[in-house]
């Protein structure tokens, strides 16, 4: 059976709908690997990190991931650009099978974190690459018309990760495997499905244009940011001004000036050119996803956290209760997708999504032990409405703002910012949370202790004084699963404890996030393009090869006759 996917020869042509469907078909598997691996973590990371031992040390495998996903990330924009999308998603999507498999065999969070920044540099070209190949085939203007395919994959991806992760950590073993291990091993027979659909489906036309890659950029953006991520989550164990963090801070900023360097000097080759920051819709767009990566993933990795520890939910039912989240983005992501394809116009969606999570993060800094859980949910429906009208609608307008041949870079130079924002915001964010909890928890006890209910409480069970003992140890932070044992009575005071620390890190996610509005305000408003990115190159080329024939000299070399078509 033969594909309707378009030949290099006919390029010229815009995309039927038919074509777009079967194309989005082999994009929405390996989004779906992507989304499905970021949903399911959420609900099993506790489990995990109480069987590996390592509940303080699970910021180590978020960071590694997020560090090697955004070094990665510009490189697929790039190399894409030149040598084609088809082969980089494939590879992107062939790695992070063997990361996850990896990850389902670790036997310590260390060996965790070193398996899923593999996994990490399989899931950097996932969702860049497939945001670049609906720049290349949809028109800016008619995106939100294909939007609903890949909300449906997020909106799959959101409620049955949170409930396989909870399912799979909520089981000591399955076909006598550890259940959390699951959460990995699931990505592979999917990871297989979707190599299989994109090699089948995924044909794009694509003109290979010979450029240097820049590799020595690629070198020192590693050694730029590595060093200050890892001093980030290390931090607080080394000390700030110990001299491995200080060691940190001088290799990460010598790398940052070299990358600097570096990309002058390969002007237009580089990795991430310098130029296309003059472009003011790429600076905004380059900033402001910086900031909502902070505040998203700073911001929303303690909820699962909070809902298990304080509310005292299971895995699985901190994942069901997450689907106000993801309505929100769903409902955020449609109402935005409409009405920027009927008006036009997209600035004030970026705008009003900004506002949103401003005041979500606010409400949430709120939230203490004893709020009800449906207060809770609104909240989330406010920040998945914020997010919504954020993330589609700043990539559309970067998109917009860049001539087709850059789509990629582009693309991938957003998706970076906001892998790098999350990165840091992951890092700090659980620094913080974890240096204040200790001290908070403390005084919690200490106040409890004082109290009759709470005396009461330990002279009626005297097995409660051991699990207090483990509650206000050195090592409560390693294995919390102990909050589970406890009476209500002596529980509260530990959750009080959490819930105060919460506070602290949705306080900075606020304050960072005010920043992050202001920075909006100063997006462009440019007219949506009626033609896709492949279409306009085609037009370009035709243009090129008219002018070429009116100065008299015929073809130009390599092109072929008929090459180009007329433009749509």
């Amino acid at each position: 059976m033969s594909h309707p996917s378009p030949r290099a020869d006919d390029s010229a042509a815009e995309f039927t709908h038919r074509q777009i469907l079967t194309i989005l078909a082999g994009l929405m598997m390996g989004m779906f690997l992507a989304a499905l691996d970021q949903t399911i973590m959420a609900t099993a990371t506790r489990t995990i990190a109480d069987d590996l031992k390592g509940f303080d040390l699970q910021a180590w495998a978020t960071t590694a991931f997020l560090i090697t996903s955004t070094i990665s990330t510009p490189l697929y924009g790039k190399l894409s650009d030149i040598y084609g999308r088809r082969p980089f998603f494939l590879f992107a999507i062939g790695i992070f099978i063997v990361g996850s498999f990896l990850c389902g065999l670790s036997t310590d969070m260390y060996q965790l974190a070193a398996f899923r920044a593999i996994q990490g540099i399989g899931a950097g070209g996932l969702m860049s690459l497939a945001l670049a190949i609906i720049g290349d085939i949809v028109p800016p203007r008619e995106r939100a018309k294909y939007q609903g395919f890949f909300l449906a994959v997020f909106g799959t991806a959101s409620v049955l990760g949170p409930i396989l992760g909870g399912f799979f950590a909520g089981r000591d073993q399955i076909l006598w495997v550890d259940g959390w291990r699951w959460v990995f091993y699931l990505n592979v027979p999917i990871g297989i499905a979707a190599m299989a659909v994109v090699a089948r489906v995924l044909h794009l036309p694509h003109q290979r244009v010979s450029h240097r890659i820049d590799w020595p950029g690629a070198v020192a953006l590693i050694v730029g940011l590595v060093p200050l991520l890892t001093v980030a989550e290390q931090g607080r164990t080394w000390g700030w001004d110990s001299g491995r963090s200080i060691l940190c801070y001088v290799v990460g900023v010598v790398g940052i000036i070299a990358f600097v360097f570096i990309e002058r000097a390969y002007k237009d080759e580089a990795l991430l050119p310098l130029r296309m920051f003059g472009n003011r819709t790429v600076a905004v767009g380059a900033a402001s996803s910086t900031i909502l990566g902070m505040a998203m993933f700073g911001g929303l990795m303690t909820v699962p956290l909070y809902l298990q520890i304080v509310k005292g939910s299971s895995a699985t039912m901190a994942g069901l209760q997450m689907i106000p989240f993801v309505f929100g983005i769903m409902a955020g992501s449609i109402v935005s997708g409409q009405l920027i394809s009927r008006t036009g116009r997209y600035r004030i969606f970026p705008i009003i999504g900004s506002t949103f999570m401003v005041i979500a993060l606010f409400l949430f800094s709120l939230v203490g032990a004893d709020t009800p859980l449906w207060r809770t949910m609104l909240v989330m429906v406010l920040m998945g409405l914020g997010l919504g009208g954020n993330m589609q609608p700043m990539i559309t307008a970067v998109q917009n703002a860049v001539s087709p041949r850059e789509i990629g870079v582009a693309t991938g130079a957003v998706t970076f910012f906001r892998s790098m924002g999350g990165t840091l915001g992951t890092a700090v964010f659980l620094s913080v949370l974890f240096n204040v909890l200790p001290g908070n928890i403390a005084d919690r006890f200490t106040a409890a202790q004082k109290t009759p209910e709470f005396q009461q409480a330990l002279q009626s069970d005297p097995s409660q004084a051991e699990l207090l003992k483990q509650a206000t140890s050195g090592d409560a932070l390693s294995d919390t699963s102990f909050i589970g044992k406890l009476t209500d009575v002596i529980a509260h005071p530990f959750k009080v404890g959490f819930s105060d620390s919460v506070h602290v890190v949705y306080l900075m996610a606020f304050s960072i996030m005010i920043i992050g509005l202001i920075v909006v305000l100063f997006l462009p408003e440019i007219p949506l393009g009626q033609r896709s990115a492949q279409g306009q190159r085609a037009a370009d080329a035709a243009q090129a090869k008219g002018e070429a024939a009116a100065d008299g000299d015929g073809n130009p070399a390599g092109v072929k006759a008929g090459g180009a078509g007329p433009a749509h």
